[in-house]
Protein backbone atom coordinates (compact mmCIF):
# COMPACT_ATOMS: atom_id res chain seq x y z
CA UNK A 1 0.00 0.00 0.00
CA UNK A 2 1.26 3.48 -0.83
CA UNK A 3 -0.25 6.94 -1.21
CA UNK A 4 -1.27 6.77 -4.85
CA UNK A 5 -2.52 10.35 -4.89
CA UNK A 6 0.81 11.83 -3.80
CA UNK A 7 2.67 9.67 -6.34
CA UNK A 8 0.35 10.85 -9.14
CA UNK A 9 0.75 14.50 -8.13
CA UNK A 10 4.54 14.24 -7.83
CA UNK A 11 4.85 12.81 -11.34
CA UNK A 12 2.60 15.53 -12.74
CA UNK A 13 4.61 18.28 -11.06
CA UNK A 14 7.85 16.77 -12.34
CA UNK A 15 6.53 16.74 -15.91
CA UNK A 16 5.27 20.32 -15.53
CA UNK A 17 8.58 21.68 -14.16
CA UNK A 18 11.02 19.77 -16.36
CA UNK A 19 8.96 19.05 -19.46
CA UNK A 20 9.56 15.30 -19.38
CA UNK A 21 8.26 12.27 -17.53
CA UNK A 22 10.25 10.81 -14.65
CA UNK A 23 12.07 7.60 -15.50
CA UNK A 24 12.58 6.51 -11.87
CA UNK A 25 9.87 6.96 -9.23
CA UNK A 26 9.97 5.76 -5.63
CA UNK A 27 7.83 6.04 -2.52
CA UNK A 28 8.79 5.80 1.16
CA UNK A 29 6.41 6.07 4.12
CA UNK A 30 6.65 8.01 7.34
CA UNK A 31 6.42 6.20 10.63
CA UNK A 32 4.94 6.21 14.08
CA UNK A 33 7.06 5.14 17.00
CA UNK A 34 4.98 2.87 19.22
CA UNK A 35 7.48 2.05 21.97
CA UNK A 36 11.24 2.51 22.34
CA UNK A 37 11.69 6.27 22.59
CA UNK A 38 15.34 7.35 22.15
CA UNK A 39 16.51 3.74 22.40
CA UNK A 40 17.93 3.43 18.89
CA UNK A 41 21.17 5.34 19.52
CA UNK A 42 21.49 3.51 22.86
CA UNK A 43 21.78 0.14 21.01
CA UNK A 44 18.30 -0.76 22.21
CA UNK A 45 15.12 -2.10 20.65
CA UNK A 46 11.97 -0.43 19.35
CA UNK A 47 8.44 -1.02 18.17
CA UNK A 48 7.41 1.15 15.23
CA UNK A 49 5.31 0.97 12.11
CA UNK A 50 5.32 2.56 8.68
CA UNK A 51 2.20 4.61 7.99
CA UNK A 52 -0.12 5.35 5.08
CA UNK A 53 1.53 8.72 4.38
CA UNK A 54 4.89 9.28 2.76
CA UNK A 55 7.15 10.90 0.16
CA UNK A 56 7.37 10.29 -3.57
CA UNK A 57 10.66 10.99 -5.36
CA UNK A 58 11.01 11.36 -9.15
CA UNK A 59 14.14 11.44 -11.34
CA UNK A 60 14.75 12.10 -15.03
CA UNK A 61 17.86 12.82 -17.11
CA UNK A 62 18.95 16.46 -17.38
CA UNK A 63 20.80 18.25 -20.16
CA UNK A 64 23.22 19.86 -17.68
CA UNK A 65 25.59 18.56 -14.97
CA UNK A 66 24.67 18.60 -11.31
CA UNK A 67 21.34 17.95 -9.67
CA UNK A 68 18.24 20.10 -9.86
CA UNK A 69 15.77 19.38 -7.07
CA UNK A 70 12.22 20.72 -6.87
CA UNK A 71 10.14 20.63 -3.70
CA UNK A 72 6.73 19.92 -5.19
CA UNK A 73 4.68 21.54 -2.44
CA UNK A 74 6.34 24.96 -2.68
CA UNK A 75 7.56 24.74 -6.31
CA UNK A 76 11.08 25.87 -5.33
CA UNK A 77 14.14 24.44 -7.06
CA UNK A 78 17.62 24.03 -5.60
CA UNK A 79 20.74 23.09 -7.58
CA UNK A 80 23.80 21.36 -6.19
CA UNK A 81 26.90 19.36 -7.02
CA UNK A 82 26.56 15.83 -5.57
CA UNK A 83 30.34 15.43 -5.32
CA UNK A 84 30.90 17.98 -2.54
CA UNK A 85 29.73 17.86 1.07
CA UNK A 86 28.97 21.54 1.55
CA UNK A 87 25.59 22.17 3.13
CA UNK A 88 23.23 24.30 1.11
CA UNK A 89 22.30 27.79 2.25
CA UNK A 90 19.46 28.26 4.73
CA UNK A 91 16.96 29.11 1.98
CA UNK A 92 17.35 25.58 0.63
CA UNK A 93 17.91 23.79 3.93
CA UNK A 94 15.23 21.24 2.96
CA UNK A 95 17.44 20.07 0.09
CA UNK A 96 20.27 18.99 2.40
CA UNK A 97 18.49 15.74 3.28
CA UNK A 98 18.55 14.82 -0.42
CA UNK A 99 22.02 16.13 -1.15
CA UNK A 100 23.48 14.00 1.64
CA UNK A 101 21.97 10.84 0.17
CA UNK A 102 23.39 11.51 -3.31
CA UNK A 103 26.77 12.31 -1.75
CA UNK A 104 26.97 9.13 0.35
CA UNK A 105 25.69 6.87 -2.42
CA UNK A 106 28.94 7.68 -4.20
CA UNK A 107 30.83 5.83 -1.44
CA UNK A 108 29.08 2.66 -2.66
CA UNK A 109 29.87 3.25 -6.32
CA UNK A 110 26.50 4.78 -7.14
CA UNK A 111 27.26 8.02 -8.99
CA UNK A 112 24.15 9.88 -10.08
CA UNK A 113 24.71 13.26 -11.76
CA UNK A 114 23.07 15.30 -14.50
CA UNK A 115 19.52 14.67 -13.28
CA UNK A 116 16.33 16.55 -12.50
CA UNK A 117 14.43 15.54 -9.39
CA UNK A 118 11.09 16.30 -7.75
CA UNK A 119 9.70 15.21 -4.41
CA UNK A 120 6.29 15.55 -2.84
CA UNK A 121 4.96 14.23 0.44
CA UNK A 122 1.72 13.74 2.33
CA UNK A 123 3.35 13.73 5.79
CA UNK A 124 2.61 16.90 7.78
CA UNK A 125 5.92 18.67 8.37
CA UNK A 126 6.88 18.95 12.03
CA UNK A 127 4.33 16.36 13.11
CA UNK A 128 6.93 13.92 14.45
CA UNK A 129 6.12 11.35 11.75
CA UNK A 130 9.62 11.30 10.29
CA UNK A 131 9.11 13.12 7.03
CA UNK A 132 12.88 13.65 6.80
CA UNK A 133 13.71 9.94 6.93
CA UNK A 134 10.96 9.15 4.41
CA UNK A 135 12.50 11.71 2.04
CA UNK A 136 16.00 10.29 2.50
CA UNK A 137 14.84 6.72 1.91
CA UNK A 138 12.73 7.67 -1.12
CA UNK A 139 15.74 9.52 -2.56
CA UNK A 140 17.99 6.49 -2.13
CA UNK A 141 15.49 4.07 -3.67
CA UNK A 142 14.89 6.30 -6.70
CA UNK A 143 18.60 7.02 -7.23
CA UNK A 144 19.48 3.33 -7.07
CA UNK A 145 16.70 2.50 -9.53
CA UNK A 146 17.83 5.26 -11.90
CA UNK A 147 21.44 4.02 -11.75
CA UNK A 148 20.44 0.37 -12.13
CA UNK A 149 22.22 -0.51 -8.88
CA UNK A 150 21.24 -2.33 -5.69
CA UNK A 151 22.22 -2.00 -2.04
CA UNK A 152 20.94 -4.04 0.89
CA UNK A 153 18.27 -2.38 2.98
CA UNK A 154 20.40 -1.94 6.10
CA UNK A 155 23.02 -0.10 4.06
CA UNK A 156 20.36 2.22 2.62
CA UNK A 157 19.15 2.98 6.15
CA UNK A 158 22.67 3.68 7.40
CA UNK A 159 23.56 6.04 4.55
CA UNK A 160 20.22 7.86 4.96
CA UNK A 161 20.95 8.26 8.68
CA UNK A 162 24.44 9.53 7.86
CA UNK A 163 22.91 12.12 5.56
CA UNK A 164 20.66 13.40 8.35
CA UNK A 165 23.53 13.43 10.84
CA UNK A 166 26.01 15.27 8.66
CA UNK A 167 23.95 17.31 6.21
CA UNK A 168 20.90 18.20 8.34
CA UNK A 169 22.72 18.38 11.67
CA UNK A 170 20.54 15.97 13.67
CA UNK A 171 22.48 13.17 15.39
CA UNK A 172 19.56 10.72 15.06
CA UNK A 173 19.56 6.96 15.38
CA UNK A 174 18.29 4.49 12.79
CA UNK A 175 14.70 4.05 13.97
CA UNK A 176 13.11 6.37 11.43
CA UNK A 177 14.96 5.07 8.39
CA UNK A 178 14.48 1.40 9.32
CA UNK A 179 10.77 1.97 9.95
CA UNK A 180 10.36 3.52 6.51
CA UNK A 181 12.27 0.70 4.82
CA UNK A 182 10.96 -2.36 6.67
CA UNK A 183 7.28 -1.45 7.14
CA UNK A 184 4.69 -4.25 6.94
CA UNK A 185 0.95 -4.15 6.40
CA UNK A 186 -0.98 -4.19 9.70
CA UNK A 187 2.07 -5.06 11.74
CA UNK A 188 4.73 -3.57 13.95
CA UNK A 189 8.44 -3.63 13.21
CA UNK A 190 10.64 -4.85 16.06
CA UNK A 191 14.12 -3.44 15.45
CA UNK A 192 17.30 -4.29 17.34
CA UNK A 193 19.83 -1.50 16.92
CA UNK A 194 22.78 -3.49 18.14
CA UNK A 195 22.42 -6.38 15.70
CA UNK A 196 20.53 -4.27 13.10
CA UNK A 197 17.99 -7.08 12.80
CA UNK A 198 14.30 -6.42 12.25
CA UNK A 199 11.28 -8.65 12.25
CA UNK A 200 7.52 -8.10 11.92
CA UNK A 201 5.16 -8.47 14.87
CA UNK A 202 1.51 -9.01 14.02
CA UNK A 203 -1.05 -6.73 15.59
CA UNK A 204 -4.46 -7.98 16.67
CA UNK A 205 -6.91 -7.56 13.79
CA UNK A 206 -9.25 -5.36 15.83
CA UNK A 207 -6.83 -2.56 16.76
CA UNK A 208 -5.62 0.57 14.99
CA UNK A 209 -3.62 3.64 15.91
CA UNK A 210 -4.77 7.23 16.02
CA UNK A 211 -2.35 10.01 15.20
CA UNK A 212 -3.30 13.22 17.00
CA UNK A 213 -1.42 16.28 15.82
CA UNK A 214 -1.69 19.44 17.97
CA UNK A 215 0.29 21.29 15.29
CA UNK A 216 3.37 22.22 17.24
CA UNK A 217 6.16 22.71 14.76
CA UNK A 218 9.49 21.20 15.70
CA UNK A 219 12.88 20.45 14.20
CA UNK A 220 15.06 17.95 16.04
CA UNK A 221 18.26 19.62 14.86
CA UNK A 222 17.20 22.74 16.80
CA UNK A 223 15.95 20.83 19.87
CA UNK A 224 17.79 19.41 22.93
CA UNK A 225 17.97 16.05 21.08
CA UNK A 226 21.75 16.05 20.75
CA UNK A 227 22.22 17.05 24.41
CA UNK A 228 20.03 14.11 25.50
CA UNK A 229 22.21 11.76 23.51
CA UNK A 230 25.31 13.03 25.31
CA UNK A 231 23.60 12.47 28.68
CA UNK A 232 22.79 8.88 27.74
CA UNK A 233 26.39 8.22 26.74
CA UNK A 234 27.58 9.71 30.03
CA UNK A 235 25.21 7.48 32.01
CA UNK A 236 26.44 4.37 30.19
CA UNK A 237 30.09 5.27 30.82
CA UNK A 238 29.54 5.88 34.55
CA UNK A 239 27.46 2.70 34.97
CA UNK A 240 30.18 0.72 33.21
CA UNK A 241 32.56 1.60 36.04
CA UNK A 242 30.13 0.26 38.65
CA UNK A 243 29.35 -3.23 37.34
CA UNK A 244 31.41 -6.31 36.52
CA UNK A 245 30.17 -6.58 32.92
CA UNK A 246 30.55 -4.36 29.88
CA UNK A 247 28.12 -1.46 29.52
CA UNK A 248 29.01 0.13 26.20
CA UNK A 249 25.49 1.55 25.82
CA UNK A 250 22.36 1.79 27.99
CA UNK A 251 21.09 -1.38 26.28
CA UNK A 252 23.62 -3.34 28.36
CA UNK A 253 22.67 -2.32 31.90
CA UNK A 254 20.38 -4.81 33.61
CA UNK A 255 17.09 -3.26 34.66
CA UNK A 256 17.55 -4.23 38.32
CA UNK A 257 21.17 -3.02 38.36
CA UNK A 258 20.19 0.36 36.97
CA UNK A 259 17.56 0.75 39.67
CA UNK A 260 20.16 -0.01 42.35
CA UNK A 261 22.95 2.14 40.88
CA UNK A 262 21.22 5.21 39.41
CA UNK A 263 21.80 7.15 42.62
CA UNK A 264 25.57 6.73 42.24
CA UNK A 265 25.97 8.42 38.85
CA UNK A 266 25.55 11.98 37.62
CA UNK A 267 21.99 13.00 38.59
CA UNK A 268 21.04 14.48 35.21
CA UNK A 269 22.47 11.51 33.31
CA UNK A 270 20.60 9.14 35.63
CA UNK A 271 17.36 11.05 35.08
CA UNK A 272 17.63 10.80 31.29
CA UNK A 273 18.68 7.15 31.44
CA UNK A 274 15.63 6.27 33.58
CA UNK A 275 13.44 6.83 30.53
CA UNK A 276 15.64 4.94 28.08
CA UNK A 277 16.28 1.92 30.30
CA UNK A 278 12.56 1.76 31.03
CA UNK A 279 11.74 1.93 27.32
CA UNK A 280 14.07 -0.96 26.46
CA UNK A 281 12.37 -3.02 29.19
CA UNK A 282 8.90 -2.07 27.91
CA UNK A 283 9.70 -3.07 24.33
CA UNK A 284 10.95 -6.52 25.31
CA UNK A 285 8.06 -7.15 27.70
CA UNK A 286 5.71 -5.77 25.04
CA UNK A 287 6.73 -8.54 22.63
CA UNK A 288 5.51 -11.07 25.19
CA UNK A 289 2.29 -9.17 25.94
CA UNK A 290 1.30 -9.03 22.27
CA UNK A 291 2.09 -12.72 21.82
CA UNK A 292 -0.16 -13.49 24.80
CA UNK A 293 -2.95 -11.20 23.59
CA UNK A 294 -2.68 -8.93 26.64
CA UNK A 295 -3.61 -5.73 24.83
CA UNK A 296 -4.66 -3.60 27.86
CA UNK A 297 -1.29 -4.25 29.52
CA UNK A 298 0.51 -3.39 26.28
CA UNK A 299 -1.50 -0.16 26.05
CA UNK A 300 -0.54 0.75 29.62
CA UNK A 301 3.09 0.60 28.52
CA UNK A 302 2.33 3.47 26.13
CA UNK A 303 0.99 5.57 29.00
CA UNK A 304 4.02 4.61 31.14
CA UNK A 305 6.32 5.60 28.27
CA UNK A 306 4.78 9.05 28.05
CA UNK A 307 5.08 9.55 31.78
CA UNK A 308 8.84 9.01 31.79
CA UNK A 309 9.13 11.13 28.65
CA UNK A 310 7.44 13.88 30.63
CA UNK A 311 9.22 13.52 33.96
CA UNK A 312 12.63 11.94 33.24
CA UNK A 313 13.63 12.69 29.66
CA UNK A 314 11.70 15.96 29.55
CA UNK A 315 11.03 15.72 25.83
CA UNK A 316 7.30 16.29 26.08
CA UNK A 317 5.47 19.61 26.26
CA UNK A 318 2.18 20.91 27.67
CA UNK A 319 0.28 20.37 24.43
CA UNK A 320 1.35 16.74 24.08
CA UNK A 321 0.52 16.09 27.74
CA UNK A 322 -2.98 17.49 27.20
CA UNK A 323 -3.51 15.21 24.20
CA UNK A 324 -2.33 12.11 26.08
CA UNK A 325 -4.66 12.83 29.00
CA UNK A 326 -7.51 13.45 26.57
CA UNK A 327 -6.82 10.07 24.96
CA UNK A 328 -6.85 8.39 28.37
CA UNK A 329 -10.15 10.07 29.27
CA UNK A 330 -11.66 9.17 25.88
CA UNK A 331 -11.00 5.46 26.41
CA UNK A 332 -7.81 4.81 24.44
CA UNK A 333 -5.92 1.66 25.43
CA UNK A 334 -2.69 3.66 25.50
CA UNK A 335 -1.16 6.91 24.26
CA UNK A 336 2.22 8.60 24.16
CA UNK A 337 4.25 11.13 22.22
CA UNK A 338 5.65 9.59 19.07
CA UNK A 339 9.13 10.49 17.91
CA UNK A 340 11.89 12.68 19.24
CA UNK A 341 9.59 14.95 21.21
CA UNK A 342 9.54 18.68 21.96
CA UNK A 343 6.58 18.89 19.62
CA UNK A 344 5.19 16.50 17.06
CA UNK A 345 2.24 14.17 17.55
CA UNK A 346 0.67 11.67 19.92
CA UNK A 347 -0.03 8.07 18.97
CA UNK A 348 -2.96 6.30 20.61
CA UNK A 349 -3.86 2.61 20.52
CA UNK A 350 -7.59 1.89 20.19
CA UNK A 351 -9.98 -0.84 19.17
CA UNK A 352 -10.97 -0.34 15.53
CA UNK A 353 -14.68 -0.28 16.36
CA UNK A 354 -14.12 2.60 18.79
CA UNK A 355 -11.69 4.60 16.67
CA UNK A 356 -13.99 7.30 15.32
CA UNK A 357 -15.81 7.81 18.65
CA UNK A 358 -12.54 8.09 20.59
CA UNK A 359 -11.07 10.35 17.90
CA UNK A 360 -14.00 12.78 18.19
CA UNK A 361 -13.84 12.72 21.98
CA UNK A 362 -10.11 13.49 22.03
CA UNK A 363 -10.61 16.48 19.75
CA UNK A 364 -13.49 17.73 21.90
CA UNK A 365 -11.48 17.44 25.14
CA UNK A 366 -8.48 19.18 23.57
CA UNK A 367 -10.62 22.06 22.33
CA UNK A 368 -11.76 22.57 25.91
CA UNK A 369 -8.06 23.17 26.68
CA UNK A 370 -7.70 25.66 23.79
CA UNK A 371 -5.99 23.24 21.41
CA UNK A 372 -7.11 22.67 17.82
CA UNK A 373 -5.69 19.25 16.96
CA UNK A 374 -6.36 17.11 13.94
CA UNK A 375 -6.57 13.34 14.14
CA UNK A 376 -6.32 10.51 11.66
CA UNK A 377 -6.66 6.76 11.79
CA UNK A 378 -3.28 5.27 10.94
CA UNK A 379 -2.96 2.14 8.85
CA UNK A 380 0.33 0.27 9.44
CA UNK A 381 1.69 0.01 5.92
CA UNK A 382 4.27 -1.50 3.60
CA UNK A 383 7.77 -0.03 3.52
CA UNK A 384 9.62 1.82 0.75
CA UNK A 385 9.23 0.66 -2.81
CA UNK A 386 10.02 1.43 -6.44
CA UNK A 387 6.94 2.62 -8.31
CA UNK A 388 8.54 3.01 -11.75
Amino acid sequence: MYDKEVVKKAQAIHAEIYGTEATAVSYAPGRIEVLGNHTDYNAGTTFSCAINMGHCFCISKSDKPGIRLTAGDIKETAEFDPTNNDRLEKKFQWANYVKGVFFYLREYGVEVDGVDCTFLGSIPMGAGLSSSAALEVATAFAALSYAGKELDKNTIGILAQKSENNFAGCNCGLLDQFSSIYGVHHGLIHSDFRTLETYPVKLPDDVVFLMINPHIKHALADSPYNARRISCEKAAAELNALVDYDVSALRDIKFEDFDALKGKIDPEAAQRATHVVGEIYRVEEGVKLLAEGKLPAFGQFLFDSHETSRTAFENSCDELDIVVEAARSAGALGARLSGGGWGGSVVALVHAADAETICDKIIQLCKEKDLEPTAEIIVPSQGAQIIK
